[in-house]
């Protein structure tokens, strides 16, 4: 993957309106790519949260051999609450640093990057990548076939392999997780006032044993993270089917992991349950979840970790989707409340107490 940064680095980041032809030149012809782009017209696509992104259908006054026809472009959210969220938390230069420093070497599928660009002082950011449709964006609310659920899988081993018990990424202070991170945001007194302000706004849609989740793991998910008892590895922290692309009959790659604004030195385990347990009805995972640990271990193994035992794995997956639960309380407080982000919130809030309980879990 061949990942640049612009000529004029922290002086020509834009937002999507005032992006010409004339800086789409420049960002392929800094590519190697000899084109002159003449005008781009915008489309928004995707349904992220914290970042916005914009498709460009290029227009070329003159176009050269590998010239696309399409890019695509995040940017910092919109929406008020939701930028003032991916600044505070340090979402917009983490993904930006991703691309620049760790996506060559992560072994999982990540879109090409022809452009990353951030400007620390304000966490203005740009990346430009590669129009993967025909593939399409996943949904969290219709999940995935259990042919897709394989593909991630494997994919989940593939990026945690990359860094498997890598040290180095404790000195990188853009890291989540990290020791060189500034301290996390969730402490208790944050997350009680969160999981408060949570069951306000929704009291009447929360079932029974939601809430009973939420009271016990709340209090305690501050420490429950922190108290993995294996390898660390790089891990992608918001792993779910929003944040990935799927082939389709049309074509596109099997799957493609984005949205890289959340990634930490933490347990890979937590990944696959975040993903398995939000994205697979809880009948069909129970029925394949054996297999599905397997195949991850597997993969795993074959790329080299060795010393990480099935029985580590189990103990390790069934705490993890603690993380699904405490992203869809946290995030549901702090970015700009949509409809589509309540039934998304609830939907990963309701499947990760599914998945705790069912597991053991919850004292």
């Amino acid at each position: 993957m061949t990942v640049l940064t612009h000529p004029k680095t922290g002086a020509d980041i834009r937002p999507p309106a005032a992006i010409d032809g004339p800086w789409l030149t420049a960002v392929l012809q800094g590519a190697g790519v000899d084109a002159e782009v003449a005008r781009a017209r915008l489309q928004p696509v995707g349904t992220g949260q914290i970042g916005d992104s914009v498709r460009f259908h290029l227009e070329y006054a003159r176009r050269g051999p590998g010239a696309p026809d399409t890019l695509v472009g995040k940017f910092p959210a919109a929406g008020a609450e939701s930028r003032a969220t991916g600044v505070a938390l340090g979402n917009y230069l983490r993904e930006v640093r991703f691309y620049q420093e760790l996506a060559p070497k992560a072994l999982v599928s990540t879109p090409r990057c022809w452009l990353a660009d951030v400007d620390p002082a304000t966490s203005d950011f740009v990346l430009i990548m590669e129009d993967l449709a025909p593939a399409e964006q996943g949904d969290q609310l219709r999940g995935v076939t259990l042919h897709q659920a394989r593909q991630v899988v494997i994919e989940a081993a593939r990026l945690h392999a990359s860094h498997w018990a890598d040290d180095r990424l404790d000195d990188l202070p853009w890291v989540s997780g990290s020791r060189a991170a500034p301290p996390s945001a969730a402490n208790e007194e944050t997350v009680m006032a969160l999981w408060q302000a949570f069951k306000d706004r929704y009291g009447p849609r929360l079932q029974s044993d939601w809430v009973q989740v939420g009271d016990w793991l709340a209090p305690r998910f501050a420490t429950f993270g922190a108290a993995h008892d294996g390898p660390r590895c790089l891990t992608h922290n918001d792993f779910r089917p929003d944040n990935m692309m799927f082939a389709t009959p049309r074509g596109g790659h099997p799957v493609t992991v984005l949205d890289w604004q959340s990634f930490a030195y933490g347990a890979g385990a937590t990944d696959l349950a975040y993903f398995l347990a939000g994205a697979l009805p809880a009948a069909e995972l129970a029925a394949h979840e054996p297999e599905l640990l397997e195949l991850y271990l597997r993969t795993l193994q074959s790329l080299g970790v060795t010393g990480y035992a099935m029985a580590d794995l189990e103990r390790h997956y069934a705490r993890g989707a603690y993380l699904l639960f405490g992203t869809a309380f946290f995030a549901a407080m702090i970015v700009t409340q949509t409809e589509r982000g309540d039934e998304m919130f609830l939907q990963m809030l309701g499947s990760a107490a599914g998945h705790m309980l069912r597991h053991r879990v919850v004292g």
